[in-house]
């Protein structure tokens, strides 16, 4: 099934069904109000979701109406947690490469992740506000899973069962402010703003043979200003998969029900499949010529993430976000 929240209702939002073609959906409000009422009660609420999805899906659904896009908020408005991990090596040794330095040993055995922003996330079709140009702004195309209760120090088999949705983020970064933050030796925090979630997050059954191993074996496609920025794929070099990274993140710690895990940015040995972040391409020029050559985002510029199925079809619906000053 797939699911979504509108921005009519609540802060939390109204959670909504949607159905395969992503062209309408049914209100959810007698199963719960919100995706977050949803996921607290999975055990109950699931299957009451997912007969109103089949439902929906079949066309008998009486109430059913046009979906809008531009009315969803993000499924999860807010959550009680974001952690964001980085799976995909290649872009961490890209990272380092360009500025001399070499990859620890341990990050090959042991995953990198940091708290990041969960007390709000900007809708799908909403603009990115920032403050200033000169932060060095930046998209971050990842795949996210959202979590039911994991207890601590969780094994990777309970880790994996704990898994109840799919999606995608614009993690966005301010870069021009990470160094600073990363001297302090504390980690991010100016430079790590509101992200955005897909229009709508998915069971993993409606990934099919996608779906393998807690890995999502598609490409992650990304567009900037219209034009194609990069497509890797998903399902190669994830040094750590998703049951690895849930795992790694309850070691001390519960993680309570929609807890939101990250990717990462998406990266590939293959550098012709493109980046998901202007930090690495411009690490590739700086490992090319020495320099780089393409700016961050720049006021009006835009940005759209999507995976499509093998059949081409949009899975999770396309996060589109303009960037815009802060107060305009």
């Amino acid at each position: 099934m797939k699911l979504a929240s509108l921005k009519a209702g609540g802060r939390d939002g109204t959670l909504i069904v949607v159905n395969r073609d992503l062209t309408q959906f049914v209100v959810a409000a007698d199963v719960a109000e919100t995706l977050q009422q949803a996921i607290d009660d999975w055990s109950n609420s699931a299957p009451r979701l997912n007969a109103l999805s089949e439902a929906l899906n079949l066309g008998s659904c009486e109430d059913s109406q046009t979906l809008d896009f531009t009315a969803l908020a993000s499924p999860f408005p807010r959550a009680y947690e974001f952690v964001d991990g980085s799976a995909y090596l290649p872009h961490v040794e890209r990272v380092r490469r360009a500025r001399g330095a070499e990859v620890p040993e341990s990050f090959y055995e042991d995953p990198l992740m940091y708290q990041a922003t969960s007390s709000g996330f900007l809708g799908p079709r909403d603009p990115v506000p920032v403050p200033s140009e000169e932060y060095g702004i930046d998209f971050e195309a990842e795949v996210i899973v959202v979590t039911s209760d994991v207890p601590m120090a969780a094994s990777v088999e309970q880790a994996a069962d704990s898994i109840q949705l799919i999606g995608l983020v614009n993690d966005v970064s301010l870069r021009n402010l990470i160094p600073g933050e990363l001297a302090k030796g504390f980690g991010f925090l100016q430079s790590k703003p509101r992200s955005a979630l897909s229009p709508v997050l998915v069971t993993p059954d409606e990934l099919g043979n996608a779906w393998q191993d807690c890995v999502l074996h598609l490409p992650l496609h990304s567009w900037l200003n219209g034009e194609r920025f990069g497509a890797p794929e998903a399902g190669v070099d994830m040094q750590f998969n998703f049951a690895q990274l849930v795992a790694h993140a309850a070691r001390t710690r519960p993680l309570a029900a929609g807890t939101i895990v990250g990717s990462g940015t998406i990266a590939n040995e293959d550098e012709s499949l493109g980046a998901s972040c202007l930090a690495e391409r411009r690490m590739l020029e700086i490992i090319a010529d020495g320099k780089p050559q393409t700016p961050f985002m720049s006021f009006g510029d835009s940005i759209r993430i999507e995976m499509l199925d093998q059949e081409g079809r949009t899975i999770f619906g396309a996060i589109e976000q303009v960037i815009e000053p802060y107060g305009s």
